[in-house]
């Protein structure tokens, strides 16, 4: 008896279910490369994340103050892994500091090798210590959204709340104003 109904739940279930996610990650499938680090798996990561936000907007059946912020965490954490998988800190930077100056160089004929030139760079100082600043600024943007994606993730520690719930002070609302939506442990429905 449980061979039919493992058979079954195979048929009816299972394969399809396989199908439906082969589809919803196949370009992901499709460009991903082993040796390509952080920028192989964040791709897997956004693709669930937005489907299960979507769905657990649409279909959650869970209460709806802790739900939102768990889908507006979900959302959050994928739109800094977008970031990651199209790479454009310097897009942010430019935004708070000014756009990069075009690199500005040119060719000369050598004086040490004759029939050869030599490349010069005629960006000024204030323009390039300007693009400097872009560049430093990007990798700091870049730090601080991977530190927030895995703090998103890993979640609150619930030793603080268990603190809030011992302390004198029984507030009704504690654990909706404690709580931040994120965690991916608790990211179900």
């Amino acid at each position: 008896m449980r061979t039919i109904i493992y058979v079954w739940d195979l048929i009816r279930y299972n394969i399809p279910n396989f199908f439906k996610n082969l589809w919803m990650f196949r370009k992901v499938l499709y460009n991903y490369r082993w040796y390509a680090g952080h920028s192989a798996i964040l791709p897997f990561l956004e693709t669930a994340l937005t489907d299960m936000s979507n769905k657990m907007y649409v279909y959650g059946h869970e209460e709806e103050v802790s739900r939102l912020k768990k889908i507006a965490k979900m959302r959050r954490a994928v739109e800094i892994t977008q970031r990651f998988n199209q790479y454009n800190f310097i897009d942010l930077a430019e935004l708070e500091l000014g756009s990069l100056h075009e690199f500005d160089y040119s060719f000369k004929s050598s004086k040490d090798h004759p029939g050869c030139f030599e490349f010069v760079d005629n960006m000024g100082e204030v323009e390039s210590a300007h693009n400097s600043k872009v560049y430093a600024r990007s990798q700091e943007i870049e730090a601080e959204m991977w530190i927030e994606l895995w703090e998103i993730i890993k979640g609150q520690d619930v030793s603080e709340y268990k603190k809030i719930l011992d302390s004198k002070k029984k507030d009704p609302n504690s654990w909706n104003k404690w709580f931040d939506g994120s965690g991916l442990r608790g990211w179900w429905d």
